[in-house]
């Protein structure tokens, strides 16, 4: 789903001696159970990076934006470095305002993939630095995804690292009240043919299993595509859903018509879905969990990203009131345990020593906890010590990017913007409503030659 929530831009710099609430670091060095260890031994060998500057620009407001700068402040702390953090609810047009005037920050922080790809073809990036793949490969949960996400094409049309993903989501989460499990006998899942058995059995007792709703005013029908993109990973290697998002594979090929039926299976069968099939497409998302926790339950589970708690009952308390569990593989496919979700990358947009430093600063850790104890940040980096995270929420969806096998940006942001958030949004709601995949996906793929 296209949608990133900003507040207002602003700009404050943070020098030597830790230049953040009132001069102070968020956490002592040395309290918590944070990585001081790494962090202080990256901070004895870092050079003395007094009187350079690195600036840094991106989407992150209120409150993230000194959540991030808190971040940064134990880079100045140990370099003497000062960092300048710009937050803009314009961020992706002032970028490329900016690199082609040649006035790029040092950093620019994007928040999906397609237009850091873009920026990279016209030469207005700057690779990582060699060792930062090897790193992300070793040390991120499904590594080899992460650096795959973050490379592009260059001036020249040859791959280069350019993205290092900071600060990610998760949507293959499945939410469930577990007193509801309890009273009734069940248990969560573990593969997708538990969940589809669990499906028929919650029917077969006379109760609801799921809640699903597609409607978002003019983007209605965009969580029906969050669905079929998870099914398309849970059916098909990763390369086939690669070669779906970019259209080298039509999206009226069998498997995508058999993933759209997939999710068929459950959005379609009126003892499946709170309300019948046909309340799916004008039940209103934010509503559609509200089934969860009616008394008597309208439902047993909803498939929503990480979110989604935002539309919870209020005082919801978590691990009591409600939980999730992983949006299960299928044990017979072999397809490992993929993710869907999206993320902020990390790229250069003007290089210096001083820049290369910060994202050797950014590898630690430290960094990545920082953010995720005040914030809702999440990281597929292994070595993050998961008490750090705010809540308990945090720390089990960590839990499950940092064991996933594949990692996949939500598909629809990276098609073009008259599909991915057009036809295939309305194209769902079309199949929903009783029309036939085939020519649900034929449509779609008649709109994506029409932009060709």
């Amino acid at each position: 789903m296209r949608k990133t929530f900003f507040a207002s831009a602003a700009v404050v710099a943070l020098s030597a001696g830790g230049a953040f609430a009132g001069g102070h670091l968020p956490f002592a060095p040395g309290d918590g159970a944070f990585s001081w260890d790494s962090y202080n031994a990256w901070a004895d060998s870092a050079p003395d990076l007094s009187g350079q500057t690195v600036t840094v620009s991106g989407p992150w407001l209120q409150p993230e934006d000194d959540v991030f700068r808190s971040v940064l402040a134990y880079f100045a702390e140990a370099t003497g470095a000062e960092v300048i953090y710009t937050g803009s609810d314009s961020f992706e047009q002032q970028i490329v305002i900016d690199a082609e005037a040649g006035a790029a920050p040092n950093v620019a922080v994007f928040p999906q993939p397609g237009l850091a790809a873009d920026m990279a073809s016209r030469g207005l990036l700057h690779p990582l630095p060699d060792s930062m793949s090897d790193f992300v490969v070793d040390n991120y949960g499904a590594g080899q995804s992460w650096v795959d996400l973050g490379t592009y094409a260059d001036a020249d049309g040859n791959p280069q690292h350019y993205g290092f993903f900071y600060n990610v989501n998760v949507k293959s989460l499945v939410w469930y009240v577990p007193e509801n499990f309890e009273d009734a006998g069940y248990e969560v899942p573990e593969t997708m043919e538990d969940l589809r058995a669990l499906t028929e059995q919650i029917a077969a007792d006379g109760e609801t299993p799921w809640c699903i709703g597609l409607g978002s005013g003019a983007a209605t029908g965009w969580p029906a595509t969050d669905w079929v993109e998870d099914l398309m990973l849970r059916t098909q290697p990763a390369d086939v859903y690669d070669d779906w998002t970019t259209n080298a594979m039509p999206f009226n090929d069998p498997r995508v018509v058999a993933a759209i039926e997939e999710f068929g299976w459950f959005a379609r069968n009126d003892a499946f879905v709170s309300g019948g099939a046909g309340a799916v497409a004008s039940t209103d998302f934010r509503d559609s969990p509200n089934g969860l926790f009616a008394a008597p339950a309208q439902c047993y589970m909803h498939r929503q990203a990480s979110f989604v708690p935002a539309f919870f009952p209020e005082d919801t308390e978590f691990g009591e009131d409600v939980d999730f569990f992983y949006f299960p593989s299928y044990a017979g496919k072999d397809l490992g345990n993929p993710v869907l979700g999206g993320g902020t990358l990390m790229s250069i947009t003007n290089p210096s020593d001083a820049t290369n430093e910060l994202m050797a600063y950014l590898q630690l850790p430290l960094a990545h906890e920082v953010f995720g104890a005040q914030s809702g940040f999440l990281t597929p980096l292994k070595s993050v010590n998961p008490e750090t995270y705010l809540n308990d929420a945090l720390r089990g969806q960590a839990e499950i990017l940092v064991n996933a096998t594949t990692f996949r940006f939500d598909g629809s942001d990276l098609m073009p913007g008259g599909v991915g958030a057009g036809t295939f949004w309305t194209g769902m709601v079309d199949y929903t409503g009783g029309k036939d995949a085939q020519a649900v996906a034929d449509s779609i793929q008649e709109s994506w030659d029409a932009l060709k």
